[in-house]
């Protein structure tokens, strides 16, 4: 019982990390409907960054305790590079599904080349850090308290998105431009200004799941692809822009993930491309997305 049950915690402390990515896919198609296959590149540069910055501190005399907070940080300012690319990606968008797909798999390209340039070939870790807070054991279950922060922050991610796109004016705003660009413009809704913070949170999601994940798992240019991989298998199981279905996407495929390292490693991204499968059989437009008109 007790394999089972950290097989379950090590699915749902990869999805996590999974969701942030995805909720800021999900957040930039719902309102722009751009299809940014350089999320992963965004989210490797989150991770090497966050590598970079938290040893800088720590070579400074900074506790090792402050490390999650350094690595948020990181992220968050990290993930301004939304600001330029929003400019470069608007011009795409409104654009068919295959020239977004193409334009930003070669950014994802260009971005990947730019990481070997400034960090190199070889993977940035941070050792053990990740068991600075020890591990919470219940019974024969062991868990780093780091990875349960992880999945709390996550959750708080959660829960604090659907507050803010459901229950604020901005959010109620960004819902509207999502809805009809060219009546939200007519009402006084700044739709360029919209644009760019949407982008902009987007990408500090991607930036602060790939920061978070480093102490855990070294930084590698190969990462980014790997994610976008998954992101995009949680996006077609939940449903091309809906939140709920990012965070459902994301806990499948954490589990489904988890399961098949434990039993059968070859079969990892199979197993969980064959849900994908499944679900576009069964619901061609994900769990909770809204069929085409």
């Amino acid at each position: 019982m007790s394999s089972y049950l950290n097989l379950v915690l090590a699915g749902l402390f990869h999805a996590s990390v999974l969701f942030l990515v995805s909720a800021g896919l999900q957040l930039i198609f719902g309102v722009q409907r751009i299809l940014n296959l350089a999320c992963g590149a965004i989210y490797a540069l989150g991770a090497y960054s966050g590598v970079t910055v938290t040893q800088w501190a720590l070579s400074h005399g900074w506790p090792p305790l402050l490390f999650p907070l350094v690595l948020i940080a990181t992220g968050v300012v990290v993930g301004l590079i939304g600001v330029p690319l929003e400019r470069l990606l608007r011009l795409i968008s409104g654009r068919p599904e295959s020239f977004q797909l193409l334009l930003t798999f070669a950014l994802l390209l260009m971005l990947q080349e730019s990481l070997r340039f400034g960090w190199g070939g070889y993977p940035q870790q941070l050792g053990d850090l990740s068991m600075a807070y020890g591990t919470l054991t219940m019974g024969e279950v062991a868990v780093p308290v780091y990875n349960l922060f992880v999945m709390a922050m996550a959750l708080l991610m959660a829960l604090g998105l659907g507050y803010f796109l459901s229950r604020t004016s901005a959010g109620k705003i960004l819902r509207a431009t999502a809805e009809n660009r060219d009546t939200s413009a007519a009402m006084g809704i700044n739709v360029s200004r919209v644009y760019m913070r949407v982008f902009t949170l987007g990408t500090m999601l991607g930036t602060v799941g790939g920061a978070l994940v480093v102490p855990t798992a070294a930084a590698s240019l190969e990462m980014g692809v790997e994610l976008v991989v998954e992101a995009f298998a949680v996006v077609v199981i939940g449903g091309l822009g809906s939140m709920k279905g990012a965070a459902v996407g994301a806990v499948l495929v954490g589990l489904i993930r988890a399961a098949a390292i434990a039993f059968y490693p070859e079969a990892e991204t199979l197993a969980i491309y064959a849900i994908v499968l499944a679900v576009l059989i069964w619901r061609p437009a994900g769990l909770f997305g809204k069929a085409a008109d």
